[in-house]
């Protein structure tokens, strides 16, 4: 009953976090060991790929300079003992996952193309992303448009309506004003989509329990896949959200990937950006960037999304704050869908954001419905 009063019920599995004071000092950290086994290692600092330990490579433990999930049960040292890492070895540690993130990058950038991998992703988002590429092929044109307003009571004489004048009609005049478009008319300029991914430590740390990380990796497949050949109706860009800052380039508007290839390079950088960044979130910050950016460029209609774990309470951050930015442009049509949560961690957040800002998709297949609520409603809202 506590367990349910602090999480709420939820019927898919969850998990239980025991927390450990392990007691024990830090020195520097490393990789670790690899055990040929691949047995479950618990609180040292010898192995690659243990729980609870300390300067090592793994999960839950302190001081390693990266996380390396071997897939067993993680035992995790409390929040104390890890803020009382020295920052010497905060540092250290760092620097060595920094420098195993670029070696990572060289490797995802000069390996061969990977079919399966690759299909793996697409594969499951390919219905997905022919009802993506219908809703784009039905999106109307949203901007208003600089035209001369006619019959209008002041303004510029018309040279059309001077009889009308001499008749006594006193709407005679013209002036420039801003005319909502017809239904089904031309879009003048594209319209303007930025994706704020979540690529935190904590995707890749609770992956394995309800894979947030891979359907995050999916979602952003079936947008690439999706708005191909799309660019005259629709320009967009990708960029991440994690400890290590709030505007981390994935795909920038002028570089889109063309090919499997590139994508997959694109899916493969998320992965290893979330096991080797720092702990931390920058979700307000990203949110906030992107609508202040996406408005700088002329566009039909400005769409920012923001894909999120909902992890924000443990950082202290108020959902208010977050609904605040989220309506902070009235050009712009910001919106967060969140596909991680522990327990009912992200319906209880979406509750407390205002109506239809918020989506929940812990199935990767609710996002282009999601996708054409969003759209949709646009169009309706000054109807």
């Amino acid at each position: 009953m506590e367990w349910r009063n602090m999480i709420g019920q939820d019927d898919r599995n969850v998990q239980i976090t025991i927390n450990r004071d392990s007691g024990e000092d830090v020195s520097s950290p490393k990789h670790g060991k690899e055990d040929p086994d691949n047995m479950p290692h618990v609180g040292g600092n010898t192995w690659a790929g243990g729980t609870g330990g300390r300067d090592t490579a793994g999960l839950g433990g302190k001081g390693g300079p990266y996380r390396l999930d071997a897939g067993h049960t993680v035992y995790q040292v409390s929040q104390a003992e890890k803020d009382a890492v020295p920052e010497e070895v905060k540092r250290a540690a760092r620097e060595m996952g920094q420098r195993a993130f670029q070696q990572r990058l060289k490797e995802i950038q000069m390996s061969e193309y990977d079919a399966a991998t690759y299909e793996r992703f697409s594969g499951a988002v390919r219905r997905q992303v022919h009802s993506l590429r219908i809703i784009l092929d039905n999106l109307q044109a949203k901007g208003k448009e600089r035209q001369w307003l006619r019959h209008q009571a002041t303004g510029e004489l018309d040279d059309a309506k001077i009889i009308d004048g001499l008749t006594g009609e006193k709407a005679i005049y013209k002036r420039r004003g801003d005319l909502e478009p017809q239904l089904g008319s031309p879009q003048q300029k594209p319209k303007r989509l930025r994706l704020v991914v979540d690529v935190s430590g904590s995707m890749y740390r609770f992956n394995r329990m309800d894979g947030r990380l891979e359907r995050t990796m999916e979602a952003v497949c079936m947008v690439m896949e999706a708005f191909e050949n799309y660019e005259e109706k629709f320009k967009y860009d990708i960029v991440g959200h994690s400890g290590d800052g709030y505007n981390i380039g994935l795909v920038p508007i002028h570089k889109i990937p063309k090919d499997n290839k590139q994508r997959l390079e694109i899916l493969k950088t998320m992965y290893a950006h979330s096991q080797f960044c720092m702990s931390g979130d920058h979700t307000l910050e990203g949110t906030e960037h992107a609508i202040k950016e996406i408005v700088k460029e002329e566009a039909d209609e400005y769409f920012v999304i923001v894909l999120s774990d909902a992890n924000l309470s443990r950082y202290g951050i108020h959902p208010a704050k977050f609904a605040q930015i989220l309506t902070s442009d009235p050009q712009v049509n910001a919106f967060a869908i969140f596909i991680g949560s522990l327990g009912d961690q992200a319906m209880r957040l979406q509750r407390t954001l205002p109506a239809g800002r918020s989506f929940v998709a812990m199935d990767t297949k609710d996002i282009p419905q999601i996708l054409q609520q969003i759209f949709t409603s646009t169009m309706l809202s000054n109807v």
